[in-house]
């Protein structure tokens, strides 16, 4: 962990040391990590991020047994999701009509980012 947690800081470093930013610009940036984390912290977001992380692609069905989760609350949020560029939906034509999504790169650095602070918040 104290491996990451100081990759993590290098990285911030090299950031800053390689682009001025001004204090605004932070202030932006920030906010747009306040929505991000608003749009995660959310009841299923997370659960359906990393469900479409382990599994690659998945069907609606599918999602829905994997999780438990309810058909409403589902679709609700995995249109959140793909409004807000993290999720991918894809619609196979022909019948039956199938409808099957899967991770952006957004929603995929999303994970990859996100597990470092979820072991780190239970340790």
């Amino acid at each position: 962990m104290e491996q990451t947690l100081k990759g993590i800081e290098d990285t911030l470093q090299r950031i800053l040391a390689n682009h001025e930013m001004r204090f605004e610009d932070l202030k932006e940036v920030i906010q747009s990590l306040e929505e991000s984390f608003r749009l995660l912290s959310q009841k299923w977001n997370l659960e359906i991020l990393y469900a479409l992380f382990l599994k690659s692609t998945v069907g609606f069905s599918g999602l829905k047994k994997i999780l438990g989760i309810n058909s409403r609350t589902l679709s609700d949020k995995l249109k959140s999701l793909k409004k807000y560029g993290y999720v991918k939906r894809m619609v196979e034509q022909g019948p039956p009509l199938r409808v099957e999504y899967s991770l952006s790169a957004k929603g995929r650095n999303t994970v990859l980012l996100a597990l470092p602070l979820l072991y780190y918040s239970s340790s």
